[in-house]
C-alpha cells in the first residue's frame, strides 16, 4: 500500500490501567506498558498475544472506553491528537471497534440501531426504507436473511450472527479505521470464512481503510493475509513482521517471544 504523508493512526507509548473509581482503593497495575503501533491507510494489521497480555484493552483505549485510564502516551489518528476526546467524538472521526462480545440491546432493531448510528457518524437522516436498501447487498454478501434487520440487536443471535451483523455496520458506516477485537472468536470455519469476506468486500469499497486485528488464531490471518503481524506480551509489542511471525506462533507459542 501507498503511505500517506502521515499515518493513518499512530498509538505513542500507550500506558493504561483499570479505571477506579473509589479514591480510596488501591491503584491497580498497567496492563499496557508502552505500546506503539502504526497504521497507515489501506494497511490490515493483526495483534496476537496470549490471554491476558493487553489485546482488549487496547481494542477498548481506541474507543476510549470508561473502564480504562491512559496513564501515559497518545493516540493520533490523522495527525490530530485524540487521546482526550471521547468516544462519540472518536466514532464521528472514523474509528470503528468490533467487539468480542456484541451486547443484546432488547427493543431496538438491528435497522434503527443502523439509522442512529449512521445518523451521528455522517449526519445523514435516512429512512428506514432508504437504509433498508442499503442493507440489502450486504446481508447478501454476509449470508443473512432479508429479515434479520427487524430483529433485536444481538437478542437470540448465534455466534455467527452477531460478528456477521458488526461487519454489516462497518460496511454502512465506512469508517477510516476498523479495530476488530477477536471477530473469529466462537465462529466455526463456515462461519469464519463468510466473516472474512465480507472484511474483504468492505476493504475492496474502501481500499484506505485501515483495520487492526486482534486474534489468537492463525486461520483468521490465512483468509485475510494482513500487512503486518504483531505479537503482544506484557501489555506492548514486543515482535513485528510478516505471516512468518504468525508460523513462529503456530511452531514454538509465546514464551519464544518472552525476553
Amino acid at each position: 500500500m501507498t503511505s500517506p504523508s502521515a499515518p493513518l493512526f499512530q498509538v505513542e507509548n500507550l500506558h493504561a490501567r483499570p479505571a477506579v473509581d473509589d479514591l480510596d482503593a488501591a491503584t491497580p497495575p498497567e496492563i499496557l506498558r508502552g505500546l506503539n503501533l502504526t497504521v497507515n491507510a489501506g494497511e490490515v494489521h493483526a495483534i496476537m498475544g496470549p490471554n491476558g497480555c493487553g489485546k482488549s484493552t487496547f481494542a477498548s483505549c481506541v474507543l476510549a472506553s470508561p473502564e480504562y485510564e491512559v496513564t501515559e502516551g497518545r493516540l493520533v489518528l490523522h495527525g490530530d491528537d485524540i487521546t482526550d476526546w471521547p468516544t462519540d467524538v472518536r466514532a464521528k472521526a472514523g474509528i470503528f471497534l468490533g467487539f468480542q462480545y456484541p451486547q443484546e440491546i432488547a427493543g431496538v432493531s438491528v435497522i434503527q440501531f443502523l439509522r442512529q448510528a449512521l445518523s451521528a457518524r455522517k449526519g445523514i437522516d435516512l429512512s428506514v426504507l432508504e437504509l433498508r436498501l442499503a442493507t440489502m447487498d450486504w446481508m447478501k454478501r454476509l449470508g443473512m436473511d432479508s429479515s434479520f434487520v427487524d430483529r433485536y440487536l444481538n437478542e437470540g443471535f448465534s455466534g455467527g450472527e452477531k460478528k456477521r451483523n458488526e461487519i454489516m455496520q462497518m460496511a454502512i458506516l465506512e469508517p477510516d479505521l476498523a479495530v476488530l477485537d477477536e471477530t473469529d472468536s466462537g465462529l466455526d470455519i463456515d462461519a469464519l470464512r463468510i466473516v472474512a469476506k465480507g472484511i474483504r468486500e468492505v476493504r475492496v469499497d474502501r481500499p484506505q481503510m485501515g483495520v487492526v486485528l486482534i486474534t489468537h488464531y492463525q486461520r483468521l490471518l490465512d483468509e485475510l493475509a494482513p500487512d503486518h503481524v504483531h505479537v503482544m506480551v506484557d501489555g506492548r509489542i514486543v515482535a513485528s513482521g510478516g505471516m512468518e511471525i504468525a508460523e513462529r506462533l503456530e511452531r514454538d507459542g509465546y514464551e519464544s517471544f518472552r525476553s
